[in-house]
């Protein structure tokens, strides 16, 4: 089976409240994040039930969230609705934030989805 865990003890025991299907795939868009910035800050919050992916350590510096949901997990990108989507796999209508649903970890190590966040963090790092 694929992996289900971390590594990350915040990251494990927030994540062991969702189903073993959910949990894969949180793991899998989680190595595709930390793969386009090794170094990301990562935060729980776990009352709004995401985990927070930042090139800093403040709030301004937020450019991915994991949001597990019951059968997918969604990959919020904070500049989402600036970026280029030729597979038109985001989705919402806010100003600023798009999400991608993913149900499957295939889905969540698709060469789009990862183009998408290295493409968040590029937008960032230009000020947004």
């Amino acid at each position: 089976m694929a992996n289900e865990k971390t590594g990350d003890p915040a990251v494990d025991t927030f994540l062991k409240g969702y189903s073993p299907q959910v949990r894969v795939i949180a793991v899998k868009t989680r190595e595709v994040i930390l793969s386009v910035l090794p170094g990301a800050t990562e935060k729980v919050f776990p009352g709004w039930k995401v985990i927070q992916y930042g090139a800093g350590a403040g709030r301004e510096g937020v450019f991915a969230v994991i949001s597990p949901q019951k059968e997918r997990v969604n990959l919020g990108l904070t500049n989402g609705a600036g970026l280029a989507d030729p597979q038109g796999l985001l989705e919402g209508t806010g100003t600023g934030i798009r999400h991608v649903k993913l149900t499957s970890a295939e889905a969540a190590g698709a060469p789009a989805v990862r183009q998408l966040v290295s493409d968040a963090l590029q937008t960032l790092r230009n000020g947004g």
